[in-house]
C-alpha cells in the first residue's frame, strides 16, 4: 500500500464511515489536535529517563489513539457503533485519576503557583499539557454541534491534570525546584 492516496489533494478527507468533510471541519480540527498532543507526549518521552513516568505515558499514548478514533467517527443517527471502535468511556477518566493521585503522592503541597520549566522533561509536559489544553477547547466547540464528546472532554481535561502532577513529579525526580512564579506587584 502506498503512503500517499491523493484522496485529499481538493481539501477533503474522509472520516471513519466514509463521510467525506473538508480538512478544516471541527470535527477533523479536534482530531489533528489529539494527534499533535500525542506527538507533544512522544517528544516528553526521549527526554524521560523515569520509568514510572514513562509507563503511564505509554498508556495515555495509546489511549490519545482511540481518542482520536472515536472522534473521527461520527455518531450514527440510530445510536449504534462500529464494532471496530472503542468510545472513550468513564472508567479511562477515572483512571487517569489514579494516576494523578499516585504521581501527586510524593510531591510537596503546593504553596504558589509555578511556571512551566524546570528539568527538561517537566518543560516538554507543560508544553504537552498546554496542547492538551487546546485540544479540550478544540473539543468543545465540536460538541456544540455533535454528540458523543462529553467523555473525550472529562478525559482531556483529567489528562492535563495528568500532565502538570507528572512534570512537577520529573523535577522532582530530577533533583530540580519547581519554578515558582514571582507576581509582580501594583504600582502604588
Amino acid at each position: 500500500m502506498k503512503l500517499y492516496t491523493r484522496i485529499g489533494d481538493d481539501g477533503t478527507t474522509r472520516l471513519f464511515g466514509n463521510a467525506q468533510v473538508s480538512k478544516d471541519d471541527a470535527r477533523v480540527e479536534a482530531y489533528g489536535d489529539v494527534d499533535e498532543l500525542n506527538s507533544a507526549i512522544g517528544v516528553a518521552r526521549t527526554a524521560c529517563t523515569f520509568e514510572e513516568i514513562s509507563a503511564v505515558l505509554d498508556v495515555v499514548q495509546n489511549r490519545l489513539f482511540d481518542v482520536g478514533a472515536d472522534l473521527a467517527t461520527p455518531r450514527s443517527e440510530d445510536g449504534s457503533d462500529p464494532a471496530h471502535i472503542y468510545r472513550i468511556a468513564p472508567e479511562d477518566s477515572s483512571e487517569l485519576e489514579h494516576f494523578i493521585d499516585l504521581t501527586c503522592e510524593p510531591l510537596p503541597a503546593m504553596r504558589q503557583f509555578v511556571l512551566p520549566g524546570g528539568a527538561e522533561l517537566a518543560a516538554r509536559l507543560h508544553l504537552a499539557r498546554t496542547i492538551c489544553r487546546r485540544t479540550e477547547r478544540r473539543c468543545v466547540k465540536l460538541s456544540h454541534g455533535a454528540a458523543g464528546i462529553g467523555a473525550i472532554i472529562i478525559y482531556l481535561n483529567r489528562l492535563s491534570d495528568l500532565l502538570f502532577a507528572l512534570a512537577r513529579r520529573a523535577n522532582q525526580l530530577a533533583g530540580v525546584t519547581d519554578v515558582a512564579w514571582r507576581k509582580k506587584e501594583p504600582s502604588t
